[in-house]
């Protein structure tokens, strides 16, 4: 026979596992609603051309819209930024710096802009698309990527791509 005094330990051990098990099950149920998140590249504009270094900074806008009934934060968005088709490199937006009520919160039914920094530099392989970009020419960006969405108990990672 068990001394009692083996059992009550026993008892908060299972119901700590079994509290643990149920908030790990109630931070699942975000998941749909934040893999429900849309992004668009909406913009992509020339700030500054270094014609020494061959290296051009651009603006790089995406709209994220929340189409769910839940809050949720950006904290980062990675891509590969396309011209025309070509790969001009890998980018990235973050707030991941800043603490979570920091960030722009997407109430429900919201979109909200979030621009992006993008370093272009002339390489053999984007010459073409790059003497376009900085002389002005109309091109057709897109972005392939990761989309992070985070909520107060949740965090998703879906992967985008603006490519028809």
């Amino acid at each position: 026979m068990n001394p009692p005094g083996r059992i009550v330990p026993v008892i908060a051990i299972l119901a700590l596992l079994a509290l643990m098990g149920g908030g790990v099950y109630y931070a699942s149920l975000d998941n749909e609603d934040l893999e429900s998140a849309t992004i668009e590249l909406t913009s992509v504009e020339v700030l500054d051309v270094n014609s020494i270094e061959n290296k051009a900074t651009l603006n790089v806008t995406f709209t994220v819209t929340n189409p769910s009934d839940l809050t949720f934060t950006v904290p980062v968005i990675t891509y590969e930024l396309y011209a025309n088709g070509n790969v001009l490199g890998s980018g990235a937006y973050s707030t991941e710096d800043v603490a979570m009520p920091g960030r722009a919160a997407f109430y429900p039914e919201t979109e909200i802009p979030l621009e992006s920094w993008f370093t272009l530099i002339m390489t053999d392989e984007n010459q073409r698309e790059y003497n376009a970009i900085v002389s002005g020419e109309q091109l057709k960006y897109d972005a392939v990527g990761i989309l992070t969405v985070e909520s107060a108990w949740s965090i998703v990672e879906p992967p985008f791509d603006t490519r028809d």
